[in-house]
């Protein structure tokens, strides 16, 4: 017998849901015209990690405790001699998500952390490249329930891009707003 396989609550509504009716909305022709969810990325900018190496390694476990697998410290391309930086220091960490665990971390991203960050009043509805993809920025990481505030020795900021096979803006904001992203007005 064949176990029932977990499938993400965002993945069945937009499979069941919003396809047909993005579909419908735009009249597409073809399954594969509809704009779906590609890939999120999170990174987190440490600069401080030039002073202090352990600021990376605290960022690291925080940012894999939030996204849920290991990410990859991001290294400095040029050396900056004003900001004492050279070649190949580590300054931030990132990850991509895909498929289900991209799902999972949108859920926890709309339902408990965006309600939980200080005087939000919703997320800017221009911050699309043109393409498609839409970036947004948390000042505070410890918004994410998996990151124990008495445990944390720094808030780090952080870019969230949720990257979209939409072809226009308009079909990504529609995407978006079937998510429940709470886009400003």
């Amino acid at each position: 017998m064949a176990e029932a396989q977990y499938i993400p609550r965002l993945k069945v509504q937009y499979l069941e849901k919003f396809r047909p009716e993005l579909t419908e909305k735009f009249s597409y022709k073809n399954l594969l015209e509809v704009p779906r969810l590609d890939k999120i990325v999170l990174n987190m900018g440490v600069g401080e990690a030039v002073g202090d190496s352990k600021k990376i390694k605290s960022a690291f476990e925080d940012l894999q405790a939030i996204a849920g697998q290991k990410p990859v410290i991001t290294k400095a391309k040029t050396s900056i001699a004003t900001f004492k930086l050279r070649e190949g220091m580590p300054i931030g960490v990132k990850v991509t998500l895909r498929k289900d665990r991209m799902y999972e971390f949108l859920d926890r991203l709309v339902t408990v952390a965006l309600p939980r960050v200080r005087d939000f009043r919703g997320l800017n509805a221009k911050s699309f490249d043109g393409r498609g993809n839409y970036a947004m920025g948390l000042k505070e990481h410890i918004v994410f329930p998996e990151i124990d505030y008495d445990k944390v020795d720094q808030i780090w900021g952080m870019d969230i891009i949720v990257c979209t096979t939409a072809k226009t803006d308009d079909e990504a904001r529609e995407l978006l707003r079937k998510f429940n992203f709470p886009f400003t007005k």
